[in-house]
């Protein structure tokens, strides 16, 4: 059974006391490589997500960053970056980016890398959402269209939780969407030794 992986959190040296940036790092890795390939891709990603919500904007009042770990173990790494900012106005902004590695690898998944191929996932889970949406009495901007291939995920336990970022098929007031769907339901076209696949096998 694969151990989970050391983490440590790392702060972002800033002047101001209003922007305050917390980030994971992997640490104690047996395979310097794939450690460095996990830390790259983190840093990429959180580099990106601050440049998104103004990190070196002017007008930048305040920014909060911080990340949450969704999943370490089975050799899979799944974590959550969180950026908050405020720039004026009625209020601040949040994006949440999602990344989920193999410890052994350092491969990074994307949705499509969990599922086989030609297995039309989108479709299959474009229906379950759309049904907890109606059940949910969710309030859309739109109607809801489908994922996208690359729509935002995240494994936690047995579920794979998939989300939408605010506006995008919600008011605000909703905040984040998430839908968590058990494995279980998506088994028949899940990709061999995927993170899925991993995961499924705890049950």
């Amino acid at each position: 059974m694969d151990l989970p992986v050391s983490i440590v959190t790392k702060k972002l040296p800033h002047a101001s006391p209003s922007i305050t940036v917390y980030y994971p790092a992997v640490v104690h890795l047996q395979n310097a490589n794939v450690q460095s390939r996990i830390n790259h891709a983190i840093v990429s990603a959180l580099n990106k997500l601050l440049v998104e919500r103004d990190f070196y904007a002017p007008s930048l009042v305040e920014l909060l960053a911080n990340y949450e770990i969704k999943t370490n173990e089975r050799g899979i790494l799944s974590l959550n970056l969180i950026v908050y900012s405020f720039t004026g106005g009625a209020h601040g902004m949040t994006t949440v980016q999602s990344l989920t590695f193999d410890t052994k690898t350092g491969k990074q998944y994307t949705l499509k890398d969990l599922f086989k191929p030609n297995s039309n996932y989108e479709q299959k889970i474009s229906a379950i959402i759309s049904k907890k949406i109606k059940d949910w009495n969710i309030q859309l901007l739109e109607p809801f269209k489908g994922i996208r291939s690359d729509q935002d995920f995240y494994i936690a336990d047995t579920s794979l939780v998939i989300y939408f970022q605010l506006y995008e098929i919600a008011p605000y007031a909703w905040g984040f969407p998430y839908f968590p769907i058990p494995i279980l339901d998506l088994q028949d076209i899940v990709q061999p030794n995927s993170p899925l696949d991993r995961m499924m096998s705890f049950t």
